[in-house]
This record gives structure tokens, sequence and C-alpha cells, in this order.
């Protein structure tokens, strides 16, 4: 009787241990690389998507985030990710223009009026989420962007017009269409990791860069750049994808709401941004001594037309600068 039990206890205990071991393999675990703080409004918004995944899909997909360039610069992760060593990577459409040549057409200088514009072009199926989708077969797909807010140029000295370019070495994004813009507006563009950037600014290897406001405060850029031109170029977006092999794992229910958590987190983020640039420009001015120039922007838009007339004889890029430029009139 003894020896009964003993076995049953034993069938039980491999029975549950098999159970664990299935319900643990059953897990999806998503590891995500980016290059920010854990206090960026990117990081925040990319947990509250991790956080509503896995509420979603009770538990069975869980989104690890690594920040702060942990496991790779913004193009190392890029290229793991599409060999499948990675499996999520926030990124924006300036870096991924080298990866599918698409997001080119968010990178065109002063083609947003405004903020509202740019939203309905994000969200517009035939721009926004057709670029999203336009990678695969490349490694990878976009599941949403996060607002990388408007970029201008900051440096020891104000920038009112493309003539106080001349002659400066500008740190830019490693985006064909970044350096040419620099080019064009007659300054020397240096493509640049994000992480080299403080000593590069500090040791004069750059004279200045070009980013939003939280660059000031939480790369603290501020400290050694005390002028922030506001000509507002760019509004490039920061983008979530996910590697092509790590979707395929997913189920067609876990896919679904993977993407639902990343586009809520979009609107979540909208709202966290806006609040975060109030509060970075008055500590970037309050602590750090900023000052913040307003500038004329049609010399700006002048130096850099040439930019969106080529955009618009481009055919990858056609269709969708004249459905953003026709969004604007709505």
């Amino acid at each position: 009787m003894q020896i009964k039990k003993n076995v049953l206890s034993c069938a039980l205990t491999l029975a549950l241990s098999a159970g664990m071991a299935f319900s643990a393999s059953a897990k999806t675990v998503l590891k995500l690389s980016h290059n920010n703080d854990k206090t960026h409004p990117v990081h925040i918004s990319m947990q509250y998507m991790a956080d509503e995944v896995k509420k979603l899909t009770n538990g069975e997909v869980v989104v690890r985030i690594y920040p702060n360039s942990q496991l790779g610069t913004q193009r190392e992760s890029m290229e793991l990710l599409q060999s499948g060593s990675l499996d999520m990577a926030k990124s924006n459409a300036s870096e991924l223009e080298a990866f599918e040549p698409s997001y080119g057409a968010f990178n065109i200088p002063y083609l947003f009026h405004n903020v509202d514009h740019y939203y309905q072009a994000l969200l517009d199926p035939a721009v926004g989420q057709k670029i999203l989708e336009a990678s695969k077969g490349k490694g990878f797909i976009g599941l949403t962007y996060y607002d990388g807010g408007a970029r201008s140029f900051y440096a020891d000295k104000p920038i009112k017009s493309p003539a106080d370019l001349k002659g400066m070495k500008i740190r830019v994004q490693p985006s064909p269409t970044a350096v040419e813009m620099i080019k064009l507006m007659g300054a020397s563009p240096t493509p640049l990791a994000y992480g080299e950037l403080y000593t590069a600014l500090q040791q004069k290897v750059v004279d200045g860069a070009e980013n939003n406001q939280t660059a000031l405060t939480l790369a603290r850029h501020g400290e050694v750049a005390k002028f922030f031109s506001e000509d507002e170029h760019t509004m490039i977006p920061d983008v979530l994808v996910i590697g092509q092999k790590s979707w395929d794992k997913l189920t067609p229910e876990q896919q679904k709401a993977l993407k639902k958590a990343a586009d809520d987190s979009m609107m979540y983020h909208k709202d966290l941004w806006q609040k975060m640039i109030a509060e970075t420009t008055k500590e970037a001015k309050d602590k750090l001594g900023v000052e913040f120039v307003k500038v004329d922007k049609q010399p700006f838009i002048d130096a850099t037309k040439s930019m969106h007339d080529a955009a618009k004889a481009n055919p990858l890029l056609k269709d969708y600068i004249e459905r953003i430029d026709t969004l604007a009139t709505k």
C-alpha cells in the first residue's frame, strides 16, 4: 500500500512538474531595446505598452525593456532584430530610412504644418499605417509611432538663419535625408551615435546638433550647448518595430493584442509628450541657463525646398508626400 502511495505521489509530482514546464514554455518573452533613459516619455510609453500586452494576453506575452543602449545602439539593435537575435526595438524614421526607404517620407524638412497635421499623417491608413507595413519581407514590421517632437538646432551660439550654419559641424542621425538637409542649409553634417554626442559637443568635435528639447535635460546637452534655436525643421517620429521572426512566433490573437497595445501607447504618449516638453523647456531655462531663440523659418524652408520637390518626384515617396500635403488642407 505504501509503495502504491509513493508511486502515485511520484506520478503527481511529475505531472505537476510537466504542467509547470509547459506553462513556462507557453510564455513568450520579447526583449525590447532602446537608447533613452528610463525617465524619457518614450520609455514610459513603451512600459505602458508592455503592461497592456501582458493584460491582453493574460501573461502569455511579456515585453522586457532594456533602456540606455544596453543591447547596442539603435542601428546595432536593428541589425540584431533582423537576424532574429533581438525581438523589438525603438528606432526612428531617420535611421529606418536606411532599412526601408518609405520612412524617408517623414524626414523631409518642413513637411508638416503643425502637430495636428503630423498626427493625421501618422494615423492615416495610406501614409503612416502603410509605411509601418512596408518593411514586411525585410526582417521587421512597424507597430506604432511615438511623437519625437519638432527638431531644432542647438549650439553654443544662436542659429537664426542658414547663414549662421556656414562652417559649422552639425551632428545628424545616419540618414541620407538628414545629411542632405544640413548640406543645403550650409553646414557640414556629421553622423554620430547619440550616446557619443555629449562628449562631442563638450570637446568641440561637433559645433552643434539638432533634436527636440528633451535632449537638453535628459541627455544633459544643455550643459554644453546654451542656445536652442526654434527653427523646427523636421517632425520625425520614433518607431516601435518588431523582428519578423519574433512576430511570426506569436499567435494571431497575440499579434492583435500586441498591435492594440502599441497603438494605445501611441495615444498615451501624445499627452505625456506635450507635458514633458513644457517641463523640459522650463528646466532647461531655469536650471541650465539655456536661451530659447525664436526663428524666422522661411529662409530655412527656402533653402530646403528642393528636397520637397525631389521627394514628390521620387516614385517611392511621391504618393506619401502628395497625401500628406492633401491632409494639410483638410
